[in-house]
């Protein structure tokens, strides 16, 4: 099968050797994802506006992929404080409350950076057309 890679341009990608989102076949994994914060519109202590940030970037990096937010089947939200719960879930929720993939919320020590309260991997499985 065909592997399709998306590289977004980050730093990162080629610091270590990752890309955005892999699509093979009708299966897509998404990296894990952090906001991109401009201390205006996503601040460093706002974890409901970097949770939407990361919906909203993943979802242009799917349609790259001719994948929809429809077709996610998992999240995977990381959170360096799990009594956000509610913030992130309400951003959450605004992408995928009606097609509610499975999900897993786990709280851990930190992230890549200390502004960074959120990240999050998804898994898409794209539609037989």
């Amino acid at each position: 099968m065909k592997r399709q890679n998306i590289l977004t341009g980050s730093p990162w990608e080629e610091k270590m050797g990752y890309c955005r989102a892999v699509r093979i076949g009708n299966t897509v994994e998404v990296s894990g994802t952090v906001a991109i914060i401009d201390g205006v519109n996503v601040k460093s202590n706002d974890a409901h506006a970097q949770t939407l940030n990361i919906l909203e970037r993943v979802e242009k990096v799917l349609e790259e992929l001719h994948v929809s937010m429809e077709d996610v089947i998992r999240t995977r939200i990381f959170t360096t404080d799990v009594s956000l719960f509610e913030e992130i879930a309400s951003a959450h929720a605004k992408f995928f409350k009606n097609i509610k993939p499975t999900t897993g919320f786990y709280g851990i020590k930190q992230l890549v950076a200390p502004e960074y309260l959120v990240e999050i991997e998804f898994t898409a499985i794209a539609n037989e057309k």
